[in-house]
């Protein structure tokens, strides 16, 4: 394992992105959104993913030179079409308009059509932070979780996530799967040649199973909780609910039929929409009460929950948003550790575009 600074990895991403044909602002805001992930301890979502991204533009399903627009809206909802665009890139520009909207009416809701695969949601929800204002991001994504009782796979990892500002406490940011693990802890098991804890995912018949390279072998992620005993009837509904806002609102493709993120398999036949969806939402605070009011109150709350008592063994009570905000002050400081297989790749990536690494 080797670690690289914030700046080391952010100029060379940038410089993937150019080559690639990105504008040098749809790079600046596709590195940023990327490394976001790698700051945050989000490992499976940062510069592994970059190679990912590589082989779905040689294949010609990410367009570098989008013409994202607004293709439907009201006062306070739109539909965007992301041509096709890095994910990265089409996520921020659909929450501006979110966060535009609500300026003028209170909320903002968008829906994304032809896109792909956008990052971590929790930077994407954190936009609305600096306006006083809640935000909301979430995705569907590839097909690789069985609901409850099935064995095939029809939802994505179908991420959620709800920033909401404080004043002098840290702000509320919950960013999380709706499965019991997102496949870029599989990924990163495979890296390390370790097994998965029983209940993360099942092989192709539907028994437990603890191999991480289940998803090559036809088996599939299980829903948050796991089994039906332990709430994964609740997990399936959760992703079911993104899949919808996110693809059948949008006009995006939904269910199995979204597109897959690896590139070398194939597109699902008889798609009912265009790429991969995603769903925003902003919430201006002070539509509902006065926004230094409500900042205070959730002081109040954040400060009480962190004193909430520790179970044994246990140091402190967290809140959501906590290791992921220690984490990016400890990387920007110290830098990002890679594992080999990851440096690697980059390495790879760095000869084939001839960008020194």
């Amino acid at each position: 394992m080797t670690i690289f600074s914030y700046e080391r990895l952010y100029q060379f991403t940038h410089a993937v992105f150019i080559k690639m044909g990105c504008s040098l602002e749809d790079a600046t805001i596709a590195t940023t959104v990327l490394i976001a992930a790698d700051l945050r301890g989000i490992d499976s979502h940062g510069v592994a993913r970059l190679s990912g991204y590589i082989r779905l533009w040689e294949a010609g399903r990410i367009n570098t030179k989008p013409n994202i627009k607004v293709v439907y809206e009201t006062p306070s909802t739109a539909v965007v079409d992301g041509d096709a665009g890095l994910g990265l890139v089409v996520a921020p520009f659909a929450m501006q308009v979110a966060i535009n909207k609500a300026t003028l009416v209170g909320t903002g809701w968008v829906s994304v059509k032809n896109s792909n695969h956008f990052g971590i949601a929790g930077v994407h929800a954190q936009m609305a932070l600096k306006e006083d204002m809640i935000g909301m991001a979430m995705t569907n994504a590839s097909a690789l979780v069985a609901p409850t009782f099935s064995i095939e796979r029809m939802l994505g990892t179908n991420p959620i996530a709800v920033a909401i500002p404080a004043n002098e406490q840290p702000a509320f940011v919950a960013d999380f799967a709706t499965t019991t693990a997102a496949n870029g802890k599989l990924e990163i098991l495979q890296r390390k040649n370790a097994d998965t804890p029983l209940g993360w995912v099942q092989d192709k018949e539907g028994n437990e199973s603890t191999d991480a390279n289940i998803l090559k072998k036809q088996g599939a992620l299980l829903p948050l909780g796991s089994d039906r005993e332990h709430g994964s009837h609740k997990g399936y509904a959760l992703g079911s609910i993104v899949d919808i806002f996110s693809g059948v609102l949008s006009g995006a493709s939904y269910g199995p039929w979204a597109p897959p993120f690896p590139a070398y398999v194939p597109m699902p036949e008889n798609q009912p929409g265009q790429g991969l969806g995603h769903f925003f939402g902003a919430m201006r605070v002070d539509a509902f009460r006065p926004a230094e009011e409500f900042k205070q109150h959730m002081d109040n709350w954040i400060t009480r929950f962190r004193s909430a008592v520790p179970a044994p063994g246990h140091e402190k009570v967290l809140i959501p948003g906590d290791p992921e905000r220690e984490m990016e002050a400890l990387r920007i400081r110290e830098g990002v550790p890679l594992v080999d297989a990851v440096e690697k790749d980059l390495q790879i990536i760095a000869k084939n575009f001839g960008i020194a690494f």
